[in-house]
């Protein structure tokens, strides 16, 4: 996953001390292929254009937007970084999501995905993620995978919760039940698969986020702040989860 360029790792530098300056060089040096800046690249130039073409500049919505795509960029490649990012991106976009009603997002990314990314960066240190090129550990975690009957397990499992959370969601006014309930069970079974470092998270990543951009796109057909953004964000996800599974398919094929 090198861009092949060189870049000396400064061997002073610890992720405690200076995390931001680590997580940078660490990323230009050992994890980012051109698709990876392409993207990175894009959700920026995205949000700029919004701002431009619209006239608003939507700060608290940009930042979320930029801070998911890098986290979920470092997922993809198995960099224990994306936890970094991954606080700032849950953080505000429960916000956005308790604003646009959409209560099963709000509750999710505040009260499982902010402590879920302590709990992940403490899972892939166990598994061998490094934080800095000059550890002894492997630069990437060490992936795994389910094998066909556990997956058949998972998946009609996740169908079923995601029907029951729908009519719960429903009753209490969500104003997209199963949409919100979709993407809301599948990102915590997808979230813990992901500290888990199972490669199955991204199936349901990618369905995660199909729905997702639906139901934004449907906000901002309804005039809700933040959701042009969020249509923005979501799909360069959804760019992000289909490499994603492509490139865990080949970290948990070679740990086998």
């Amino acid at each position: 996953c090198s861009t092949g360029r060189s870049f000396a790792c400064t061997a002073d530098i610890k992720y405690i001390e200076k995390p931001l300056i680590a997580s940078f060089e660490y990323m230009k040096t050992r994890i980012l292929s051109l698709y990876d800046w392409f993207l990175i690249v894009g959700v920026i130039a995205s949000n700029i254009l919004y701002s431009v073409l619209s006239g608003n500049i939507d700060l608290v919505g940009s930042v979320a937007s930029v801070a998911g795509v890098l986290c979920v960029v470092l997922v993809a490649k198995g960099s224990i970084w994306n936890y970094l990012f991954g606080i700032v991106n849950v953080s505000m976009y429960a916000y956005i999501s308790y604003k646009a009603a959409l209560y099963g997002d709000a509750a999710l990314n505040a009260l499982y995905y902010v402590p879920m990314q302590f709990i992940g960066w403490w899972q892939w240190r166990k598994r061998g993620a490094a934080v800095s090129s000059g550890e002894s550990s492997d630069v990437q975690v060490k992936a795994r995978r389910f094998d066909w009957k556990q997956r058949a397990i998972l998946f009609a499992g996740c169908a079923l919760a995601v029907v029951g959370v729908g009519f719960i969601l429903e009753h209490f006014g969500d104003t997209q039940p199963f949409k919100d309930s979709t993407t809301t069970v599948l990102s915590i079974v997808a979230q813990a698969l992901m500290a888990l470092a199972f490669m199955e998270q991204w199936v349901l990543w990618i369905i995660t986020n199909v729905v997702s951009v639906i139901m934004w796109v449907i906000c901002v057909s309804r005039g809700e702040p933040h959701a042009s953004v969020m249509v923005i964000m979501w799909s360069f996800y959804l760019l992000n989860s289909i490499n994603g599974l492509r490139v865990w398919l080949k970290l948990s094929k070679s740990s086998h």
